[in-house]
């Protein structure tokens, strides 16, 4: 007699339909939640080359750093102000297109937090020192601090 079922095959079969099933439903659990979560906020470093030590009055020197970033998000939007509090002095962006005035925020260029390039001129004959904050949209924040001996 003729077996209806093969046994074998039924058991392959049945193997396969509840492994399938099992991942399917696997794959409905864990897409429960509608939105998708996409990181915005991501933390950044500043790197900054050697700068001098020493300036003279009416002398400039060059500011230059970059923002190290953790992740890239396209909607990240980076501030600057800065805030002198010993001596006197200007602070300008890119060859004096542009001066800070103190405590004011002001925007990075889209794409030009790659390299920053701050000129700082001298205006006192004492030691000088001043802090830089850069900022971003999401509240992450890094203070730098300079600080200039005068000399003659």
């Amino acid at each position: 007699m003729r077996k209806l079922i093969n046994t074998e095959s039924f058991i392959f079969h049945f193997f396969w339909l509840t492994l399938l099933a099992a991942g399917s439903l696997f794959i409905m659990i864990s897409c429960e939640n509608e939105n998708l979560e996409i990181q915005q906020n991501f933390p950044f470093e500043v790197k900054v080359l050697p700068v001098r030590e020493d300036i003279a009055f009416g002398q400039t020197t060059a500011i230059k750093m970059k923002i190290v970033r953790s992740g890239i998000y396209s909607g990240t939007h980076y501030y600057i102000r800065y805030f002198q509090y010993d001596g006197f002095g200007i602070l300008k962006y890119k060859h004096g297109l542009f001066e800070f005035k103190p405590n004011d925020v002001y925007d990075l260029p889209e794409g030009e937090e790659e390299e920053i390039a701050l000129y700082y001129t001298s205006k006192s004959a004492v030691s000088q020192s001043f802090d830089i904050w850069i900022s971003d949209n999401f509240g992450n924040e890094k203070q730098l601090s300079f600080k200039f001996n005068h000399v003659d």
